[in-house]
């Protein structure tokens, strides 16, 4: 009997196989070249490709928000003013990346198709702990591509319905996976960025206090870090800001970030350092 994957227009044998409930492991049976580290090798050193950063993270008692800058860098080229590098993962988690914008959001996108497939597949939805575990195996297969310096690193926050509190996670180029207790930040500036968060983040912020001191930890990275990008108010370009609580995830508005970071340039007009 013929391989029914010979017949025109049938498709391959692998997708009449039982289903898995992880879209990676599916994938890497179906296309593997389709894996961010399955890529081709480069021959040499990597050349220079556009980059990505910085991402902070703020618990609260009612979830987490995350925040990025907009800019990604190519050597001491400004690539892009306008880059998305916080994004929703799904209801109730965000993933933000720093380091090559093209791995990463690749990285992003089988993440979020990962988390979807396992709830079509399943009926249900992972937990926050096992979410984390399937985003650090996904940056481990990207190890080979790291090396050769086309790395990239997540940060992944979420509102864990089992605990009824917001989360942090970040990661190493290995995987290694760690919890972040309040705040975190990733990327070149995120030294700059956690610096501004220790001394402002505390245990009973409000929401919109937590996304005005992730606005203000940015802005001090990009004050420190040629890479971070500030607020651009002549072309009213502003860092993307999303909040996870017990309803879900929400990208606020444009002008809801507008009108924080209206006040805070304001305020820095009297006090440049914060």
């Amino acid at each position: 009997m013929p391989d029914p994957s010979s017949v025109a227009g049938r498709l391959p044998s692998v997708f009449m196989r039982p289903g898995t409930s992880s879209f990676t492991e599916f994938l890497s049976l179906a296309a593997p070249d389709l894996l961010p580290g399955n890529r081709q090798q480069l021959p040499g050193p990597a050349i220079e490709v556009a980059h990505g950063t910085t991402i902070v993270a703020v618990t609260f008692p009612g979830g987490v928000i995350m925040a990025g800058d907009r800019r990604a860098t190519q050597g001491n080229l400004i690539a892009t003013r306008d880059v998305d590098k916080v994004h929703h993962a799904d209801e109730y988690s965000a993933v933000g990346y720093a380091g090559t914008a093209g791995v990463g959001a690749d990285l992003i996108k089988l993440f979020q198709v990962e988390l979807e497939h396992y709830e079509k597949i399943e009926g249900d939805t992972l937990s926050l702990d096992a979410k984390a575990n399937r985003l650090g195996f996904m940056v481990k297969s990207n190890l080979p591509m790291a090396l050769q310096g086309l790395a990239v690193v997540p940060l992944f926050a979420g509102y864990d319905l089992d605990r009824g509190v917001g989360r942090i996670f970040s990661y190493d180029i290995a995987a290694a996976r760690s919890e972040e207790q309040g705040f975190h930040s990733i990327g070149s500036g995120s030294v700059f960025a956690k610096s501004a968060l220790k001394k402002t983040w505390r245990a009973d912020l409000s929401e919109e206090h937590a996304v005005r001191i992730s606005l203000d930890a940015l802005y001090d990275a990009a004050d420190d870090d040629s890479a971070t990008g500030g607020p651009d108010m002549a072309r009213r370009i502003f860092p993307v800001v999303a909040a996870v609580t017990t309803d879900g995830f929400r990208r606020y508005a444009d002008d809801e970030v507008g009108a924080v970071v209206d006040a805070l340039v304001a305020d820095r007009l009297t006090n440049p350092g914060g």
